[in-house]
């Protein structure tokens, strides 16, 4: 996982169009699954809307979907607003409230695309630091140790599993704590820790 850039918080924005309302709605996503459940939220909000156009951009996965306009003219400019603003993990939603008179395919692509790229210049960014999964498994007598160690460490998610071998301790931590980790962890159990690193 690298090093990548997406929104603080969730934001909106709206703009009126030659009558047409358009509406922003954005927010990080981290899987695909996320990103759907967030459009469909915005479509439950707005039931009224003519179109919800959206797309979302995660790692090399990337959808967007013109909900009804033209081809070409909404989800594709909203995707290139995320990527113009160099962001990842994201989603966009934008609802459009008809107005009355037709912007033609031009029109459609810029409002489309020029309402969702301010939504996100002007939201709060964040950075992400690449982080990492992995297990340790250790035997009983190395629980306190381990819990110990871990006191010194960015987790960002944490899970104890006891089986018949031992504790096995699902973490997931900031990459560039890994290599301090592992050391510790084999010093500490010496040896007797086994490791996995999930892709």
């Amino acid at each position: 996982m690298v090093l990548f850039t997406t929104l603080k918080h969730p934001t909106e924005h709206q703009e009126d169009i030659k009558g047409s309302d358009f509406l922003v709605y954005a927010s990080r996503a981290d899987t695909p699954e996320s990103a759907l459940q967030f459009v469909q939220a915005i479509r439950q909000k707005h039931p009224e809307a003519t179109h919800v156009c959206w797309a979302y951009k995660i790692e090399q996965q990337y959808r967007f979907n013109d909900d009804g306009e033209p081809g070409g003219t909404a989800g594709q400019p909203i995707l290139r607003a995320i990527e113009g603003q160099g962001l990842d993990h994201t989603v966009v939603a934008v609802v459009r409230y008809y107005g009355g008179t037709k912007l033609g395919a031009g029109g459609l692509a810029r409002a489309y695309g020029g309402t969702a790229a301010e939504a996100l210049r002007l939201a709060e960014k964040h950075q992400e630091l690449p982080r990492v999964q992995l297990s340790i498994q250790v035997p009983f007598e190395l629980a306190n140790v381990m819990y110990r160690l871990l006191e010194n460490y960015t987790l960002f998610e944490r899970s104890d599993e006891y089986t018949d071998q031992g504790l096995t301790l699902h973490l997931t931590l900031l990459a560039s704590e890994v290599e301090a980790l592992e050391i510790q962890v084999r010093d500490a159990s010496r040896g007797q820790a086994s490791w996995t690193v999930h892709s």
